[in-house]
């Protein structure tokens, strides 16, 4: 159910690519408290991006799951930024994150929806 797509231009090579989306995938689980088995993590680094007209490392993050409460968001924003800046040294001032609650029946999953 929850979905992470993090978006940055800054380039990982392979081994931090899968070290970056495990570490992801446990800290969404913990934060929004699912099973990390439904949680999904997607990584695009190294695209061109520019924030604030400048080409500075920065990152575009989408959340996207069931039934995330507005309230929780600010805590999300809060974890998520931070988890970017430890990892890749992203200013959390060049962090954007867009949460999205999806309805149940628009999140298909094993042949039909939740």
């Amino acid at each position: 159910m929850p979905y992470l797509k993090i978006q940055s231009n800054l380039p990982l090579t392979a081994d931090q690519q899968k070290k970056f989306v495990a570490d992801a995938s446990a800290l969404v689980a913990t934060e929004i408290g699912k099973p990390e088995k439904y949680v999904m993590v997607a990584l695009d680094p190294t695209l061109p991006m520019s924030f604030a007209g400048s080409p500075d490392p920065c990152a575009y993050l989408e959340l996207k799951s069931i039934g995330l409460p507005e309230e929780k968001c600010e805590a999300l924003s809060s974890a998520l930024c931070n988890f970017i800046n430890e990892k890749t040294g992203i200013a959390t001032d060049r962090v954007y994150i867009e949460f999205t609650d999806a309805p149940r029946r628009k999140w298909g999953w094993n042949k039909g929806t939740f």
